[in-house]
């Protein structure tokens, strides 16, 4: 189903942007650009950047003491395994 979405959605910008021409393509390439070199968005840019860049942090810290725990529980769990079965 998603497929189907996504192929539609191309064929619909496709025929869309057939129809608008190269023309408002470059009408629409020179606003987007205008609104990226806006100081207040590339400030709220910048913003969003440390925050993404803080919670990556956060996350990969909070993975990294998940899998501590997980490998010492395993860890105990074959030791206590070990030591209640006597080896043959």
């Amino acid at each position: 189903m998603k497929k189907l979405t996504l192929i539609a959605g191309v064929a619909i910008g496709y025929v869309l942007g057939s129809r608008a021409g190269h023309e408002r393509y470059e009408q629409i390439k020179s606003g987007a650009g205008k609104v990226a070199q806006n100081p207040k968005v590339r400030a709220a840019t910048g913003k969003a950047q440390e925050a993404a860049v803080h919670q990556a942090a956060v996350v990969a810290e909070a993975a990294k003491d998940k899998v501590v725990d997980a490998a010492s529980t395993a860890a105990d769990k074959v030791r206590h395994e070990t030591s209640v079965q006597p080896a043959p």
